[in-house]
């Protein structure tokens, strides 16, 4: 599953790849995030890494399943 997530005041949005079976704890920790229990969302990606945004920058989060990625022309 992808997480898209926007930063005020940044000109790029973050991109986390979680497993699929992961996406009910990353709605619940941003649910936690926003309801002032937390400060910042903490977010496990794929390969085990985390990612911490701090909830007052945060503009938008989107889920999503995983799509393909084309890059270049393609033709259907």
């Amino acid at each position: 599953m992808d997480i898209r997530i926007g930063i005020t005041h940044g000109g790029r949005e973050l991109n986390v790849e979680i497993d699929d079976d992961a996406a009910a704890d990353a709605a619940a920790a941003l649910e936690a995030a926003l309801s002032g229990d937390e400060s910042v969302l903490w977010l496990n990606d794929r390969s085990g890494r985390r990612v911490g945004v701090p909830i007052d920058k945060l503009a938008f989060l989107e889920l999503g399943p995983t799509g393909d990625r084309r890059i270049g022309f393609a033709a259907d």
